[in-house]
């Protein structure tokens, strides 16, 4: 993903950097919303050209977030890293240009201070660790890479099951363990003074969600509480990325409540470009007001 794809925030004394690894993945809505049509997309006009196509198909992005606040360089998420096995082939053996596009953004990876996983899929752990000699290191060997506890117990006890897929719990969350810097921490934790998360389960039982305040300032970058926009508009419709679907339109109701009406800026995780904005509350539950 080129350079071009970066996008910047100012919040406060803070600074929010984008870096894209897949841009504009388009699919039906019935893979994220059970019994999505494209004429449930097409309803919401608001929807083009950013995040629907014409046709009524559905655009996401894998991306994540470089925080820089007065005393911290801190990585929320790490999408899903190159030189994977991984269940789909979209996302196997990856090239992408993670390493230019942080560098282009003007941070080294020994400057990273902390990595935060809103949860522990494997697109949003990749980048915890890169290939190097036919060994899985520390990307940002720095760091102190802070994970769920939550979340781990879940994927150990997935994977003592038996579940398939795991492989991103031995290249990607396994050498951070094993090389000292992991942090297991609860669903409610303060980063530093400008960064706190706090639960949004559903998804996942354990996920987070990142408040940033700074100078009356507040965003809010969301992991996967939802996927795309039309999650505002039909929040309680159930999403079949969530482990516990229920759980997760009531996170989704509270969340819209929360912050409805501009009280944050909303940086999400999965939205394409522009990926930031504003709930706003509509006579059909809500929209989201983009930032251009």
């Amino acid at each position: 993903m080129a350079k071009e794809h970066l996008r910047h925030w100012t919040v406060g004394d803070c600074r929010v950097t984008r870096i894209v690894e897949v841009n504009n993945h388009k699919d039906p809505l019935a893979v994220l919303l059970k019994d999505g049509t494209p004429e449930m997309m097409l309803k919401y006009d608001w929807l083009r050209p950013h995040f629907a196509t014409d046709d009524g198909d559905m655009l996401i992005s894998f991306q994540c977030f470089i925080v820089k606040t007065p005393t911290e360089l801190i990585m929320v998420d790490t999408c899903i890293g190159n030189d994977r096995q991984r269940e789909y082939d979209i996302f196997t053996n990856m090239q992408g240009s993670f390493l230019e596009d942080l560098e282009a953004a003007g941070y080294k990876r020994e400057d990273v201070t902390t990595v935060l996983c809103s949860h522990l899929h494997f697109d949003h752990v990749g980048w915890n660790t890169m290939l190097q000699d036919g060994k899985w290191v520390p990307t940002f060997p720095n760091a102190r890479y802070l994970f769920g506890q939550k979340e781990w117990d879940l994927w150990q006890e997935k994977r003592r099951r038996g579940d398939p897929h795991m492989e991103h719990l031995t290249d990607s969350i396994e050498p951070i363990i094993d090389a000292g810097l992991a942090q297991f921490i609860g669903t409610e934790f303060q980063v530093c003074d400008e960064i706190s998360l706090f639960p949004t389960p559903g998804h996942t039982p354990g996920h987070v969600s990142a408040l940033l305040t700074s100078k009356g300032q507040e965003a809010v970058i969301t992991g996967d509480l939802m996927h795309h926009p039309i999650q505002m508009a039909l929040p309680e419709h159930v999403g079949n990325f969530d482990m516990d679907p229920d759980q997760g339109a009531k996170t989704r109701v509270a969340f819209l409540k929360r912050f409805e009406d501009r009280k944050a800026f909303i940086i999400a995780s999965h939205f394409c470009d522009p990926s930031a904005g504003w709930i706003v509350k509509d006579d059909e539950n809500w929209r989201f007001e983009i930032e251009e």
